[in-house]
């Protein structure tokens, strides 16, 4: 259950933003959050708060069914409390003058205008979303030396929602130490938490624009609250036809060895390591542009290269002779679906769906390169199914897991034209957010994007207890070698000839 007067879960639900301004510690400007009394409701009692979800609604609130993909990550969250599952953060800085009251106004704005930021949980009976009339925006602030950065995001992380309680998103604000030469220039770390059964990153891009629109205009947004919305997505969900797309996955899952796995299990005993771990790539921008320009010569995208090799490392590590097929996920932004403006719809739209392929040594790459674009193409149509139907319809057992990874490769709409601009004219200057990485349900997660560089970032974020901290890093190491290598490859390269690449390092191991 959520506490009162928790700065970063505001039990009473009001409709006042909430605002809290943290000052250093006098004795230790560098302690970490919740060891002075400044800090130490971030985290109640200094240990992890359980994901809850405290059930009912209140007399006359305006009640949404759960789509099919919400229900299925609904009670895996229940199931797995206290371990930061899809409790997403995205990270950014500020740079310039931030007026605190005027930051909060703006979000509060946004948080009156969509449904979706007043969303809660409701499980008495059948699941469904709540829609509240009221809810305050939760901003914290913490001055230069408060907190430590890395043990404040994961202490966010940790600290979870309340499903049952209102505003599933909460902004942190941590001013960083003028530079120690020049002329003090303001800057500010922001790190937006919020939870993936309601909001997907896409969303939250769309949001941070509507603040920004609000933060221009002094704390406040025009016009009334937003529709469509996702109780307009939630009837066009269930106005659909699935035949076709049972018919689409029924064929593309036939003959396909289950599960999907990401490798064949090692031998020996388990990691012995616990909880989640991430690791770190990039390609810089003169590298990654090569990539861009290599792909587009093969009428694909880097995402796709990043699709071929991910489906040759996983038809390496199962240790195939021959032609034999793999399967990942990859996630899609859902919204290309004829549904008035749902590329600015806030709200779960986002979604995995699996991906499998036949792999042949033999075969030239540009071929595996096409057939993915044409796979992918075919998918489109269906990307607003959820994963369980799928599963559903593959024929396999619901207790089997379809999928032992997954590519997330950034699906973010562009930034509104002249909101740059715009905050540029009051000295502000954002950076593109990006996402910290958080813990799901499979063994292994590769997000990639583009940073703010113009590079290639990849972090591969795993299951300590089936992937180790050393084999993650080899598998994502050998991921961005084999990037490196495709723009310097012929056309009749062959899948075999990028294998030849990797063969004197053994595939990184994964216990089953």
């Amino acid at each position: 259950m959520t506490k009162a007067g928790h700065p970063c879960h505001p039990g009473d639900g009001g409709d006042e933003p909430f605002i809290t301004q943290h000052p250093p510690h006098p004795e230790r400007p560098d302690s970490p959050a919740g060891e002075h009394p400044g800090d130490g409701p971030l985290l109640p009692d200094g240990t992890p708060e359980c994901t809850t979800l405290s059930a009912g609604a209140p007399e006359g609130s305006d009640c949404v069914p759960l789509t099919p993909q919400q229900h299925s990550l609904l009670l895996d969250a229940i199931a797995h409390p206290g371990t930061g599952r899809y409790v997403e953060q995205l990270v950014w800085r500020w740079q310039g003058p931030l007026d605190t009251l005027r930051f909060t106004a703006a979000w509060q704005a946004v948080f009156d205008r969509e449904s979706v930021l007043r969303a809660a949980f409701d499980v008495l009976g059948e699941p469904r979303i709540v829609l509240h009339e009221h809810v305050r925006a939760q901003v914290v602030r913490h001055a230069a030396g408060a907190v430590a950065w890395d043990e404040l995001v994961e202490r966010d992380r940790l600290s979870g929602f309340d499903l049952g309680s209102p505003g599933l998103l909460r902004i942190t604000l941590v001013d960083e130490p003028p530079a120690p030469a020049g002329p003090p220039a303001a800057a500010t770390r922001i790190l937006l938490t919020h939870h993936h059964v309601l909001l997907d990153g896409w969303s939250v891009v769309v949001l941070l624009q509507e603040f920004y629109r609000a933060y221009l205009a002094g704390g406040e947004l025009p016009g009334g609250e937003r529709r469509p919305d996702i109780r307009d997505y939630t009837r066009w969900l269930a106005a659909q036809d699935t035949g076709p797309a049972r018919g689409f996955w029924s064929r593309a899952l036939t003959g396909t060895a289950p599960p999907l796995t990401l490798m064949r299990p090692g031998p020996g005993p388990v990691t012995g390591q616990r909880g989640h771990g991430r690791a770190a790539a990039r390609l810089d921008a003169a590298e990654a542009e090569l990539l861009r320009t290599w792909a587009a010569g093969h009428a694909a995208t880097e995402a796709g290269a990043l699709q071929a090799l991910w489906a040759i490392l996983l038809y390496r590590a199962s240790d195939a002779r021959g032609p034999a097929p793999v399967g990942f996920g990859v996630a899609v932004s859902g919204r290309g679906i004829p549904l008035e403006v749902a590329e600015r719809l806030p709200g779960l739209l986002m979604n995995v769906l699996p991906m499998t392929i036949q792999v042949d040594p033999a075969q030239h790459l540009p071929l595996l390169l096409a057939q993915l674009r044409d796979l992918t193409l075919d998918m489109a149509a269906y990307e607003w199914v959820s994963l369980e139907q799928i599963q559903a319809w593959s024929g396999r057992p619901a207790d089997e897991q379809l999928l032992d990874s997954v590519l997330v490769f950034a699906h973010c709409p562009r930034m509104a034209d002249g909101l740059e601009t715009a905050l540029a004219a009051q000295d502000i200057c954002v950076s593109l957010p990006g996402a910290v990485g958080s813990p799901a349900a499979y063994p292994v997660v590769l997000l990639a994007g583009r940073d703010a560089d113009g590079g290639l970032a990849l972090t591969a974020v795993h299951d300590r207890g089936r992937i180790a901290d050393d084999a993650a890093g080899q598998l994502l190491g050998q991921c961005i070698r084999l990037l490196r290598q495709l723009p310097h490859t012929a056309d009749d390269t062959t899948v075999g000839d990028i294998l030849h690449l990797l063969c004197e390092q053994d595939p990184p191991p994964v216990t089953g």
